[in-house]
């Protein structure tokens, strides 16, 4: 599999470790204006600010979610580091995940560390989509915030240990037999019968929808397959059991077209997935989760996906910062 060369841009230790600060005080607790005029300001000062920014929050990207404890032990630990001078960069980042504050709380670490872009074979950071041709003949498509690693010998086997994969599996010419193809998970595996459908990890279990063929799963505590999803179905996988998914009127592989497509989906379905698109934070008020949308919002541009909804919707879109927007009802006090 053909990999992308070359590198990011190199900041300066201490612009990161500003941002990493920053990213914690915005994500902990109820920031005051004046936090977030402070933080607008040192945004604004310098273009390596705003990037620094904007790669910390796609790596670790919601905090809010976790301990308040952990999270205020971590602040200490950038300052400290900041202080002294001595930290390097790669500490600076342990210290944003928390690695060392989670130390055997595996799952946790799975859930807000980015690890798993280090040891991947192919990988996209927030707001990338990529399409990668395999040996086989299979082409896969890699979602925003995503990580794969392949194995491809008797079997052929596609490892997902972050985000969303779709998978267009190949026909395996030049093999004597044509291989079994795999998808591992942290929540079982999934054995694709011919075919084309989506994976997308997630905390309660791996999302599974089929569009063309058939795919069986098995949850990682059974040796045997539960069920075979078929064309229009959706189902999730949990570590022992299955049951069926609600799209919630979302086409679920939209996305591999660059949009987010359907009808009467609920509003805080649709924001929550143009947030995955997003560095900083997107919120919305509990007044405006239920209201229904219909239409194709394009991911290549979020912020004019919001406005679009601002103008078919009784929203309003606020923004604090570029990094920093809250969409609530359009005439709340």
């Amino acid at each position: 599999m053909n990999l992308r060369q070359g590198g990011p841009a190199l900041i300066p230790e201490v612009v990161i470790e500003a941002a990493i600060a920053w990213s914690i005080r915005l994500h902990h607790g109820e920031p005051s204006e004046q936090t977030h005029a402070s933080f607008e300001r040192w945004l604004l000062t310098d273009r390596l600010h705003a990037l620094a920014w904007e790669r910390i929050t796609s790596l670790s990207q919601p905090f809010a979610g976790m301990p308040a404890p952990l999270l205020s032990h971590a602040l200490d630990r950038v300052q400290t580091q900041r202080t002294r001078r001595q930290a390097q960069r790669r500490s600076a980042l342990q210290a944003l995940s928390l690695g060392g504050l989670l130390v055997g709380l595996g799952w946790m670490a799975h859930r807000h560390t980015p690890w798993q872009r280090l040891v991947a074979d192919a990988s996209t950071v927030m707001g990338e989509r990529h399409q990668w041709q395999l040996d086989d003949g299979t082409v896969l498509h890699l979602n925003t915030d995503s990580a794969v690693r392949t194995d491809f010998g008797p079997l052929r086997r596609v490892i997902l240990t972050r985000g969303e994969i779709a998978i267009r599996t190949g026909a395996d010419i030049g093999q004597p037999v044509r291989r079994p193809f795999w998808v591992q998970t942290p929540f079982g595996r999934l054995q694709a019968l011919g075919t084309r459908f989506t994976v997308r990890l997630m905390e309660e279990g791996v999302r599974v929808g089929v569009q063309e063929g058939a795919v069986a799963l098995y949850p990682e505590n059974s040796l045997e397959a539960v069920h075979i999803v078929k064309p229009g179905e959706t189902y999730l996988l949990g570590t022992d059991l299955i049951a069926t998914e609600d799209m919630q009127g979302m086409q679920v592989d939209g996305w591999t077209q660059g949009v987010i497509a359907g009808e009467d989906m609920p509003l805080s379905l649709v924001l929550g997935e143009l947030a995955r698109y997003r560095a900083g934070v997107l919120r919305w008020d509990a007044a405006v989760a239920g209201l229904r949308v219909s239409g194709v919002f394009h991911l290549q541009d979020t912020d004019r996906a919001l406005q679009l909804l601002a103008q078919t919707q009784p929203v309003r879109i606020r923004y604090l910062t570029r990094y920093w927007v809250s969409v609530g009802a359009l005439h709340e006090n």
